[in-house]
């Protein structure tokens, strides 16, 4: 009886994959994707460690991985069903049809599609798994289907998303009326740009894809606990706005990784929309809600004062906003990690008091603000082939949002010197830095810190982003 169980795993599997390619498809064709949907489920819903493993292991292809393993465990799941009883794959199959298709329209981020491919997916499922593909052909014709179907999915929504992208820049400029300066620093072949641009920056949410929202029917609200509820439209919002300069951090940029960014933004300081919403005496938090229902909250009371500079960014680098950085706006406060800051695809500004939970409080995370720590990266590190032993060593640093008061370097663990830094943007944006040492031959380590102007020199021990950020000197090596 094992033996036969064993026997149906390939061709349950290709079952599966043949069910979830169709489920995939009938959901792309509407303009959803099952597979995002399930990923973001798992994003919820997963264990803290789960999720962090994810991060590291997968690093900026994060989302891509998210799919591959939301497929994987799914064709693994068919598989396994072939093992029960016979009576009990049918219950099995819409169990699971059904169970996907709830979740798909629970709350803020339902997804009508993504519940027709749950439903569509379960339907394959139970014709498939009443008798498995027994031979090698009929498993493959089920196998190359399946693959099909997916790849046909992902063509329709890749369209889809290029469709809303190219929506998007027809609305036009979006700030830039300030040409950016130059830092005295020149250019460095591998060296970061001064202003990361779009394509370039990194992203990081919960979500596989980013909701496509229609600019002409967006509104952001302001309520709660307010005197005046508010709305304002995209054109309404760029009236208000100004351009600043800000690096921003993710919490899980550890020592020389790439989580971070240096933009122009466009938006309006948080202080003028409060100011106009006017809260009352009981509102404590700021709620900051999105077009998927993930919430992220700020003390009110420093932002209201200004004491921490927030705006609600619409712009960035002269463009509005792309989809995958949070159009049509997102809150920004420089200085905090992004985690606690990057609420993107806004559509409601909610003045709350102290018993709102937000999204990541649920997951572990310290409900205290995360603000970020002085960092700098090496970017370059290279010997000349003369044989001089001349090395030019060069990178980035931040500490917004007080700004860079400086950056040393040692060399395989000696006394630290201080090295020449670019012009500074403004406090919160990262500043470039360059110096040249001479070296002896061999193999070296260097190491580089960075202090702030509040005086804040980098933590040189060694800590993962969970939970409070993390911590370390960026080291490389070079042979002179």
């Amino acid at each position: 009886m094992a033996d036969n169980g064993k026997r149906r795993l390939p061709g349950a599997a290709a079952v599966g994959l043949g069910a979830l390619g169709a489920g995939e498809v009938i959901a792309a064709a509407r303009g959803g994707s099952l597979l995002d949907g399930i990923g973001r489920l798992a994003a919820d819903y997963a264990p803290v460690q789960v999720v962090e493993t994810m991060v590291e292991r997968a690093g900026r292809y994060d989302k891509e991985m998210t799919r591959l393993g939301v497929g994987l465990a799914s064709v693994a799941a068919s598989a396994g069903m072939s093992l029960l009883p016979e009576r009990l794959r049918t219950p099995a199959a819409l169990a699971f049809g059904a169970g996907t298709a709830a979740m798909a329209l629970r709350g803020a981020n339902r997804s009508v599609p993504g519940a027709l491919g749950a439903v569509t997916t379960a339907a394959v499922l139970r014709a498939g798994l009443r008798r498995p593909p027994a031979g090698i052909s009929r498993q493959l014709l089920w196998a190359a289907t399946g693959t099909g179907l997916l790849a046909t999915a992902e063509t329709l929504v890749r369209r889809a998303d290029q469709r809303h992208r190219d929506r998007v820049r027809r609305i036009g400029s979006m700030g830039a009326h300030v040409p950016v300066p130059e830092d005295g620093i020149g250019t460095e072949p591998g060296l970061t740009p001064l202003i990361t641009t779009a394509g370039k920056f990194y992203v990081a949410d919960v979500n596989s894809r980013p909701p496509r929202i229609d600019p002409a029917q967006w509104r952001l609200s302001i309520g709660g606990r307010v005197a005046h509820r508010l709305r304002f439209s995209l054109a309404d919002l760029a009236e208000q706005a100004i351009e600043f300069d800000a690096v921003m951090v993710c919490v899980h940029n550890t020592a020389g990784s790439g989580r971070c960014g240096n933009a122009r933004w466009f938006g309006v300081p948080l202080t003028a929309l409060l100011e106009h919403a006017a809260p009352d005496t009981g509102a404590t938090r700021l709620v900051t809600r999105a077009a998927d229902g993930y919430t992220i909250s700020l003390p009110l009371e420093p932002l209201r004062t200004g004491e921490w500079p927030g705006y609600l960014v619409i712009g960035m680098n002269g463009e509005p906003l792309p989809p995958e950085h949070g159009f049509p706006a997102r809150v920004f406060v420089p200085g905090i990690y992004g985690q606690y800051t990057g609420s993107k695809w806004i559509t409601e500004l909610e003045l709350a008091d102290d018993s709102h939970v937000d999204y990541w409080w649920k997951r572990g995370w310290p409900a205290e603000t995360l603000w970020v720590r002085p960092q700098a990266r090496i970017d370059v590190a290279s010997c000349a082939n003369s044989g001089s032993g001349k090395c030019t060593v060069a990178g980035v640093a931040w500490a917004p949002p007080h700004g860079v008061s400086g950056v040393e370097i040692r060399v395989d663990g000696g006394e630290w010197t201080s090295v020449e830094l670019g012009s500074e943007l403004a406090p919160a944006a990262w500043r470039r830095w360059r110096t040249l040492v001479d070296l002896p031959p061999g193999d070296h380590t260097i190491e580089a810190r960075a202090t702030s102007r509040s005086g804040e020199v980098q933590d040189a021990d060694d800590r993962p982003p969970y939970p409070i950020g993390p911590g370390g000197l960026h080291a490389v090596t070079v042979t002179a």
